[in-house]
Parts: structure tokens; sequence; C-alpha cells
């Protein structure tokens, strides 16, 4: 239980502030950023942030248990802010183009879903609410 609390309570916070920040924004209780993927901050960040740092402060950081989920975080990340996020971009372009198809020829596609990923910022923060929890718990 000792490696779940961390991660479950970083990505609980995580998710807590992204309804907060987005529904400060949009001046209104918006639920649903709680099923989409992308927002500030990244929730994937802080859940393998902080099982990263509990399994260091416990298992100590030369164990390889440690290792592994060290690894297993920089992949995490860089997907959120990388892969995906260029997913999105490629999303925005093609949604593009469908609607000048649109007004040249009629054709009706449906949009793609263009925030798919993170900016390294929403990152960054999702990792530094893993370190801390993983931290202080």
């Amino acid at each position: 239980m000792r490696y779940l609390l961390a991660p479950l309570v970083a990505w609980a916070i995580a998710q807590a502030a992204k309804v907060t920040l987005t529904s400060v924004r949009e001046k209104r209780l918006n639920l649903r950023v709680l099923a989409e993927t992308g927002g500030m901050p990244s929730s994937h960040s802080a859940i393998v942030m902080g099982l990263t740092t509990a399994i260091g402060k416990y298992s100590g950081p030369a164990s390889a248990p440690f290792a592994i989920a060290l690894i297993f975080t920089f992949v995490v990340m860089y997907d959120a802010a990388g892969l995906r996020r260029a997913a999105g971009r490629q999303a925005e372009v093609l949604n593009r183009l469908v609607e000048d198809l649109v007004h040249m020829r009629g054709v009706q596609e449906a949009r793609l879903r263009e925030l798919l990923g993170h900016t390294p910022f929403e990152v960054l923060i999702g990792a530094l609410i893993g370190l801390a929890v993983g931290l202080i718990l």
C-alpha cells in the first residue's frame, strides 16, 4: 500500500487541479475534463512520478525497481508531451483540410480530437506534484 498511496494521491490532486483550473477559466463547473486527455496539470506525469518517488524513497535510488520506474516515468512523460501532442497538431491540420473540402465540395467528415497531449509545462507541473506528494507521504 505504501507504494500506491503517493501515486494515487498525486493523481487525485492533479485531477482536482485540472477541474478547478478549467472551471474557473470557463466560469462554470466542468467535470468533463476528468475524462479528457491533455490539460493542466498532467495527471499521467503526476501518477508516474508519484510512483517513482515512492519506490525511490522505500527501495532506494540504486534499486532495480527504482530504475524501472524512472525509465517508465520518462517514457510516459515523453509520450504525453511529445507524441500525443504531435498527433494533436496533425489533427488540427487535418481538420482545417476537411473544412476546406466542405467549403469546396460539400464533403462532410467528423472532426478529429485536437487536444491529445500536454505542453512540456503541463508535464513538468504534473511531475512536480508527483514528486512533492511522493516525498511528503
